[in-house]
């Protein structure tokens, strides 16, 4: 798109912005270049707290990613700088690693048929233009599947093996289109070109068709079905014109499709998705989760055609659901341990089901459940650096009030509080309030090394807020953060600054907040409104200016962007953005700033990270910045992540809790 309307303005305002970021006085910026790592003003971290901090770095978990045709499992776990596939065939058995890089592998899939590998996606740096490659377990040997510079994801493969679907947006850089290739003579072509963000769901039983569904935002997905003998795409109807639709899936037979829906039923709108299934030869529609009022997720059906299971988010909290087909009776499944789910699917054979759990006291860890006998089995014991796992902070779930009304009453926000034990009497607690991105995601109590430091070894309290706009509240609860009304998501957090002025055992003079991605916006515009009531604060890979971020982020996620944040196409909007602006109203953020960035980030650029560092700065405020060259949105290396923690409790040691 042209950019001339986005970056015009006037010649007085350009003047007045120069003016805006001019420096008020000159500061002094200690910079160091070591390695891949660029950091300005970051002191030394004590040696004592990285002592503290080692075993705190060194937990790690174990995530479900596939079941291989010999029965055994196949995961995804960090043994050194970065997370590889690993494959586990018994009950706490050996991990044997099976890929050996500098860069992180995901989208591990595993092959079903005759097939004896899986398929695995990696980057270089963090820059999220994944390639994928195959991994054949019997030779050990590694094969390019893609292009090797588009951004390629996804990875699906029909039930006999023989094809592979995947998205990518070899053809233009911008559009993601789905791909079917052939296995045997690795050959693709695109089969959806219709333009936007689209993804291959399921595979027809016979390998004909191809289920597909095009994303728009997090409540707004249109599902079709590809003939891939014509090439013929044909769109289902969405009752009432727009619904958050995913998830979907062939029954055996390949008469009827199971899928995940907030549509209407019998004309009354929904707040939450429920599990569907549509006969496609009569158009009948099943609600079959009706009796759960909460988002439904993760189907999969087991290959012989005999189960179905789902995952629901119970205030953060998931359940694990099987039902018998075809009367979808639901089976009666062993206890699982308290937490959130991951991964999860059947083995080839549907006997088993294999789920990944993450806890609040511990990383994620593989599980298999055995449905004919209900027993439950661990495959993984994941380490939490030699540490006494049953001193870690189980979280509790409060709800605070904030500015608005829901039915007449305050409406409340949920939030994660990390409490540490052992308070004495009478003390007070400095806060860390810790603000999740997206802005469509959900704090969930997992497993948070951060937060159990904090806790237990600076005697730090931590909240972990679900403000407006999270997911996993339904609906209007999504949309309340929507364009014009961002700010509102801003005021929950002072909303929170009230609730802790109220409670006895926290100090609310010295709270500090943290987030990462949108969640760095978060930090930011929190500062912006309160930096009289908050201490200091840490913005991960954050926005800092939505107009210079969606004109900077990279063309495939742009349009994807817009529909959340609004387009800064159009004049009120932008309008919108200029007000809210963390970067045009810097001078407004008076408490000490720690910055941190990987300059490889597609999503959000490092000029985000640059230009608020430098403009805070102009007023005279302490930033602390950080910048690895070889990451992208987050940190992936350990080294890196290690790093940055550290100079995270460092940050918060001197500008938070004091040493």
């Amino acid at each position: 798109m042209s950019l001339r309307h986005a970056l015009s303005v006037s010649a007085l305002a350009l003047a007045f912005a120069q003016l805006a970021y001019a420096p008020a006085h000159a500061q002094d910026v200690a910079r160091t270049e070591q390695g891949n790592r660029v950091s300005e003003n970051v002191p030394a971290i004590s040696p004592e707290l990285l002592e503290r901090l080692n075993r705190y770095q060194n937990t790690r978990g174990a995530g479900f990613a596939g079941w291989t045709h010999d029965g055994c499992v196949l995961i995804g776990t960090r043994f050194a700088e970065t997370t590889q596939a690993h494959r586990v065939c018994q009950p706490l058995g050996m991990r044997e690693q099976l890929t050996f890089y500098p860069e992180p592998v995901n989208r591990l899939t595993a092959a079903p048929g005759g097939l004896n590998g899986f398929v695995f996606g990696k980057d270089v740096g963090g820059n999220e233009f994944w390639q994928l490659h195959w991994f054949d377990l019997a030779s050990r040997q590694v094969s390019l599947l893609t292009d090797g510079k588009s951004r390629n994801d996804g990875p699906l493969f029909s039930h006999d093996g023989k094809q592979l679907a995947y998205s990518s947006t070899v053809r233009n850089g911008k559009d993601t289109d789905v791909w079917v290739m052939d296995f045997a003579t690795r050959k693709p072509r695109a089969v959806v070109t219709e333009g936007g963000s689209w993804d291959a769901a399921d595979f027809s039983p016979d390998g004909k068709q191809l289920l597909v569904s095009k994303f728009v935002s997090a409540s707004e997905t249109y599902p079709g079905l590809v003939d891939l003998q014509t090439g013929k795409l044909e769109m289902f109807p969405v009752d009432g014109g727009k619904a958050a639709i995913s998830d979907f899936r062939f029954a055996k037979d390949g008469r009827a499709v199971y899928f995940v829906s907030d549509e209407p039923i019998d004309g009354k709108a929904q707040e939450f998705t429920s599990l569907r299934r549509h006969d496609l030869s009569n158009h009948k529609m099943q609600v079959l989760s009706a009796d759960i009022p909460w988002d439904v997720g993760g189907v999969s059906l087991s290959q012989d055609g005999k189960h179905l299971l789902f995952v629901s988010n119970e205030d953060g909290i998931s359940k694990l659901h099987v039902l018998s087909l075809p009367d979808h009776k639901p089976v009666k499944l062993p206890e699982l341990p308290i937490g959130v789910i991951g991964g999860v699917d059947f083995s080839p054979d549907g006997k088993r089901i294999a789920v990944s759990i993450n806890t609040a006291t511990s990383p994620s860890d593989v599980y298999v459940i055995d449905l004919g006998s209900r027993q439950l089995a661990r495959w993984t014991r994941s380490e939490v650096g030699g540490l006494d796992s049953s001193q870690f902070v189980t979280p509790t779930l409060v709800r605070y009030p904030t500015f608005d009304q829901l039915d007449g009453k305050p409406r409340t926000i949920p939030a994660f509080y990390y409490k540490p034990a052992n308070v004495p009497a009478g003390k007070k607690l400095p806060v860390v309030i810790q603000i999740h991105g997206g802005p469509e995601g959900q704090a969930q109590p997992t497993f948070n090394a951060t937060a159990q430091f904090l806790a237990n070894e600076l005697g730090v309290a931590v909240l972990v807020p679900n403000v407006r706009g999270s997911s996993g509240y339904g609906r209007t609860y999504l949309g309340l953060d929507n364009a014009e009304k961002r700010e509102d998501s801003v005021k929950d957090i002072g909303s929170l600054l009230d609730w802790i002025a109220k409670q006895p055992e926290l100090d609310a003079q010295r709270v500090g907040v943290h987030g990462g991605s949108y969640g760095g916006y978060m930090v930011l515009a929190s500062l912006m409104h309160y930096s009289d009531r908050i201490r200091a604060g840490v913005d991960i890979v954050g926005i800092s200016d939505f107009t210079t971020f969606l004109n900077n982020t990279e063309a495939y996620r742009r349009d994807l962007r817009r529909a959340e944040y609004g387009d800064e196409r159009v004049p009120e909007m932008k309008a919108v953005f200029d007000r809210i602006s963390p970067l045009k109203n810097a001078g407004k953020i008076r408490s000490p700033l720690f910055v941190a960035q990987g300059k490889n980030d597609p999503r959000v650029p490092y000029t985000e990270a640059e230009q608020i560092v430098k403009a805070v700065r102009g007023n005279g405020q302490p930033v602390w910045f950080l910048m690895f060259n070889d990451e992208g949105h987050g940190f992936q290396k350990k080294a890196n992540a290690d790093y940055f923690s550290a100079a995270t409790m460092e940050f918060w040691r001197q500008h938070l809790i004091g040493k």
